[in-house]
């Protein structure tokens, strides 16, 4: 799937821009796992590695990693670089739907 077929899929979807030897997105790893089994069904997150994506991460503004885009039927409602905590992402998708 690409960055714009994924934030333009209806309803809410967090974009997670990364790269593998990110020692920040690291950290995020379980973290992102953690908001995915707790979010279940309510909202879609997708992953794009910026060394295999560059043009996608150009595209979407995301010079610096990680950087986390939230979604609303296509229209960007939010946008965060750096450490979060899994609350501070639930927090935003629920306050997206």
């Amino acid at each position: 799937m690409t960055y714009n077929e994924a934030k333009s899929r209806p309803g809410v979807n967090l974009i997670e821009f990364y790269a593998s030897w990110c020692p920040h997105c690291q950290l995020m790893a379980p973290i992102l796992r953690e908001v995915k089994n707790q979010i279940g069904e309510d909202a879609s997150i997708f992953q794009f590695d910026i060394d295999r994506f560059p043009n996608e991460a150009e595209n979407a503004g995301a010079y610096t990693v990680p950087t986390y885009i939230i979604y609303r039927d296509g229209k960007e409602v939010w946008r965060k670089i750096g450490e979060l905590s899994a609350n501070n992402l639930l927090s935003a998708l629920h306050l997206a739907q």
